[in-house]
């Protein structure tokens, strides 16, 4: 089941912290949320999903992992979504530890 693309722009309008861009990108029928290019979160059957960080548990008020689809590596299952402050000091917690995105080459 894919997800709702007003709970995906919900979960973007939730996830906005000060200048940072925040975006989705539909991938296989779901979308992973993207801070400044930087990918950090899925939403997957109207569900969210962080990607795992130490700064990121910190914050939690759950701790639950789960796979956002069959296969994939457990992600920090968000079910508060309502909560706007939680989540941008989440997004923000998470993104300072997690990779720059690697440029893109272009082909000749």
């Amino acid at each position: 089941m894919a997800s709702n693309p007003d709970f995906v722009q919900y979960i973007i309008d939730q996830c906005t912290c000060g200048t940072a861009k925040i975006e989705a990108r539909k991938m296989f029928g779901d979308y992973c949320v993207y801070c400044d290019g930087k990918p950090f979160g899925l939403v997957c059957d109207n569900g969210f999903y962080v990607k795992y960080t130490e700064a990121g548990r910190k914050l939690l008020r759950i701790e639950d992992m789960r796979p956002p689809y069959p296969g994939a590596k457990p992600h920090f299952y968000i079910e508060d979504v309502d909560d706007r402050e939680y989540l941008s000091a989440l997004v923000r917690a998470t993104c300072t530890e997690l990779p720059d995105p690697k440029p893109k080459v272009k082909k000749k």
